[in-house]
């Protein structure tokens, strides 16, 4: 029986061969393969149920349909010699592509350049922001090196999973690391998560946005399917409250009360409750957060804290109840209500009583400059 094994190659160039031992071969054993009209050595990269899964998934090197081209067998030492010798000549190979497409004046860029293990055949990457007449160059290219020569035209995205390298989050290319196809990736995405959209913050290092923006929107839309809509207005058990922001990372809700507009962020988990009409204990599990965890976001992205939050309320309440941010009510035409004796003055302005013995102070040089008195 047959196992189907991936292999991988330079580059991050991966085919599917089959194999016909008994047993697959161990993952990254060194293997020579049947390639076109030669022989090429890879490693291999999955097997059995893996290898299989992931051929369902892509179709590199398969062509759309089940692999025909065997592995033939593990590699000797001489074979591994031999590789690492062909791979020393692959940057020589690109220096020397390059100098002749500087004199046949060509619009494109050589990004990499691969022998085969057999040095039956050679393989150049470029990329062109249009289509390129290279025809004397490959056959410059074929004098040159006595073999068959490939020019291949790749996208950036492709580029940058053959170079590798290590993306904004530290650590290696979603392309180069585990991803088995590239998808194309929408600016609509980056909407849906609400990112920036900032091309300098939601673009890798190939200049296109980035491919975890496709991989992660799936987790993006099956968790938002949990929350509430921002923006509607349900029933709790305080009442009527607006929906303001979703924490999904978090699992954390902001509500406004329609009432006083006061606003507090639960958990998801009471708030189902509290939809259902259960009775709601507040515990460790099920407490509202403390103000200064969040306070700084509800700030930036909603308006329902027209002024900074006193120091008083920065605090957890003695008798361990929720803390609440109250939206400051407008006074009324009749009467303004004194500030607590309780409430410090809030940082960088002065207290009222110094405010007020300032104004007077203003008002009576103003009615000296009117009479005439310095």
């Amino acid at each position: 029986m047959a196992h189907l094994v991936e292999v991988a190659f330079r580059g991050n160039r991966k085919e599917f061969f089959l194999w016909s031992g008994d047993e697959p071969p161990a993952v990254h054993t060194a293997l020579v393969v049947e390639a076109d009209r030669g022989e090429d050595l890879g490693r291999v990269h999955a097997t059995g149920d893996l290898a299989a899964l992931r051929l369902r998934g892509c179709t590199h090197g398969t062509g759309g349909g089940d692999p025909t081209r065997k592995a033939l067998r593990v590699a000797a030492a001489d074979d591994l010699r031999r590789l690492a010798e062909v791979r020393v000549q692959d940057e020589t190979a690109r220096r020397e592509a390059m100098a002749l497409v500087k004199t046949h004046t060509l619009p494109m860029k050589l990004t990499d350049a691969e022998w085969r293990w057999d040095r039956r055949k050679l393989t150049i990457y470029f990329t062109a922001d249009r289509r390129v007449d290279f025809r004397a160059l490959v056959r410059d290219l074929a004098t040159r090196f006595r073999t068959r020569i490939e020019l291949k035209q790749i996208g950036v995205r492709d580029e940058a999973r053959r170079l590798d390298g290590i993306g904004r989050c530290g650590r290696q290319y979603c392309s180069a690391s585990w991803l088995p196809e590239l998808r194309p990736v929408s600016l609509g995405l980056a909407k849906d998560q609400k990112l920036s959209l900032n091309p300098t913050q939601i673009s890798g290092a190939c200049g296109r946005l980035m491919c975890c923006l496709r991989n992660e929107h799936d987790w993006y839309v099956e968790t938002r399917r949990r929350f509430p809509k921002e923006g509607r207005v349900i029933v709790t058990a305080q009442g009527e409250e607006k929906v303001v922001l979703n924490d999904l990372f978090r699992d954390r809700v902001t509500l406004r009360r329609q009432s006083d507009g006061e606003a507090r962020i639960i958990p998801l988990t009471q708030l189902n409750r509290e939809l259902r009409g259960e009775p709601v204990e507040t515990d460790a599990t099920t407490a509202e957060f403390p103000i200064d965890a969040w306070s700084d976001e509800l700030l930036a992205m909603t308006d329902t804290v027209e002024r900074p939050i006193p120091a008083a309320l920065m605090a957890k309440r003695p008798d361990d109840q929720p803390v609440q941010i109250a939206r400051s009510a407008p006074p009324t035409p009749a009467s303004t209500p004194a500030p607590a004796p309780s409430e410090e003055p809030r940082s960088g302005e002065p207290p009222p009583a110094a405010d007020a013995e300032r104004q007077r102070s203003r008002r009576k040089r103003r009615r000296r400059r009117r009479d005439g008195n310095p």
